[in-house]
């Protein structure tokens, strides 16, 4: 259940819109709202105060778009590094969502240069909803999970469900691929994708709830394939887990996997055209 979310807001205008799409969802409609804008160290005590007072311009501008009574809003205005910052904020204000958008750069680049996305995602714990700068948000009624059957995949159906069962004339569209890498690809959009074993379970659960669903069952190189599927039908919202492969001892380190790019949640997050919801489960 989503409680808290914590809206990292950057003056783009995407976080918000997001947010907003969000409400129509009932229960999300009680959760308590923090939103956060960080202002990056500068040179100068002049140069600092002039950084703060735009900051608090965009934090006031997103609180005002924001379809949410502004007395049930905790705004905060942080000065740091950003990166840093939004996963301590996070975890100061138990965040169950956070809410970040993220610049148009693909894997290499954002790693370069340093992009706070990049780094928040590889280092929080918590739940995230990505919104590109080149991403149409729109009404959440199509939502897609990426579903394998592992724990982190079983998070993702749970959040779905939730979604789903208060969005009338919502769908869920369950997706499981195959991977094979050597090239070779093929999709059954029919009824016999309700015949894959591995998504029988998922199947169950949104019987049980009542919620509209479709399978789609493909093989080939999953995160390509996933973002393609997700562009064909005009998916809403993309939730996949993201599983914390890292031992305890080397949580405050990068993992290089996704670093170079072999993660399949750091290949969906850059190159979906549509929101991706991350779920986070520790293995």
């Amino acid at each position: 259940m989503i409680e808290k979310i914590l809206v990292a807001v950057a003056g783009r205008g995407l976080c918000e819109e997001m947010f907003n799409m969000l409400m129509d969802i009932p229960s999300l409609q009680r959760a308590s709202v923090t939103v956060l804008h960080v202002v990056s160290p500068q040179v100068t005590a002049e140069g600092m105060a002039t950084q703060l007072e735009e900051g608090g311009k965009i934090l006031a501008s997103a609180v005002q778009a924001m379809n949410v009574d502004p007395a049930k809003v905790n705004p905060r205005l942080k000065q740091g590094d950003p990166k840093i910052t939004v996963c301590e904020v996070a975890e100061e204000e138990k965040a169950d969502l956070i809410i970040m958008g993220s610049r148009q750069l693909g894997r290499l680049q954002a790693i370069l240069e340093n992009s706070v996305t990049q780094y928040v995602f590889q280092l929080t714990s918590r739940p995230m909803l990505l919104v590109k700068d080149d991403v149409y948000v729109k009404k959440i009624r199509r939502i897609m999970v990426a579903f394998d059957n592992s724990e982190p995949a079983k998070q993702s159906l749970k959040l779905a469900l939730s979604f789903l069962k208060e969005i009338s004339g919502g769908q869920l569209i369950l997706v499981h691929v195959t991977k094979d890498l050597t090239g070779k690809t093929s999709e059954d959009l029919t009824a016999n994708a309700e015949k894959d074993p591995t998504l029988a379970p998922a199947i169950a659960e949104a019987q049980k709830m009542g919620v509209s669903y479709r399978c789609i069952t493909a093989t080939g190189k999953p995160g390509e394939t996933i973002c393609r599927i997700a562009d064909d039908l005009s998916v809403d919202l993309l939730m996949l887990g993201s599983p914390d492969r890292r031992p305890n001892i080397a949580k405050n380190f990068l993992d290089l996997d996704r670093l170079l790019g072999t993660s399949l949640s750091d290949y969906v997050r850059v190159y979906a055209n549509c929101p991706v919801l991350l779920t986070r489960t520790s293995v």
